[in-house]
């Protein structure tokens, strides 16, 4: 099983990318945990749903890597979980952190929010590109510090799928990225 996380600032494209590598390569998606958990709650989030909000997501995570797809897609991951945590509460439990990095994966693509606009779909709170920016280099920042496997996405929907679909073509076929 290959396991290809996209990560990145809200409004980037994760879903959209996700769907499109999985028409393109088969696999298995898992969605972000969070949307459901907000339709669900029908309220903002506060700091105590962190952890329910991430144990949810590893659920969904660990529900899908039972299956053992050859190919398993995360539109998120925890570093979401924990990047939001820190910009919305200022905190965030350390947990979170020690479940992530105890679990494999293969791949990152880091979607840049540059050159495609915002939408608001009533969950998102992040509209200025400079609030985006410093969530995608805090993205970056920990993906290096921890010496994930990444690549950077960017340009605009065109450009992103394409690059998107070529990194994870070179990639299935065992080409070092």
């Amino acid at each position: 099983m290959k396991v290809l996380v996209l990560t990145g600032p809200e409004s980037s494209g994760k879903s959209w990318l996700a769907a499109s590598i999985q028409q393109t390569f088969g696999g298995v998606i898992v969605g972000e945990y969070v949307r459901h958990f907000i339709e669900q709650q029908q309220r903002d989030t506060c700091y105590a749903d962190i952890a329910p909000i991430a144990q949810g997501q590893l659920v969904w995570e660990d529900a899908a890597r039972a299956t053992a797809p050859q190919l398993l897609i995360l539109d998120t991951h925890l570093l979401s979980n924990m990047l939001w945590s820190q910009t919305l509460f200022g905190a965030c439990p350390a947990w979170l952190e020690q479940q992530l990095l105890a679990r494999h994966y293969d791949l990152h693509l880091l979607l840049d929010p540059n050159a495609v606009p915002w939408v608001d779909d009533g969950q998102r709170c992040q509209p200025q590109l400079p609030q985006r920016e410093q969530f995608h280099q805090a993205c970056r920042d920990w993906l290096q510090r921890h010496q994930q496997a990444y690549v950077e996405i960017q340009g605009d929907w065109a450009q992103r799928q394409q690059q998107a679909l070529t990194q994870v073509d070179a990639w299935l076929h065992g080409a070092q990225l």
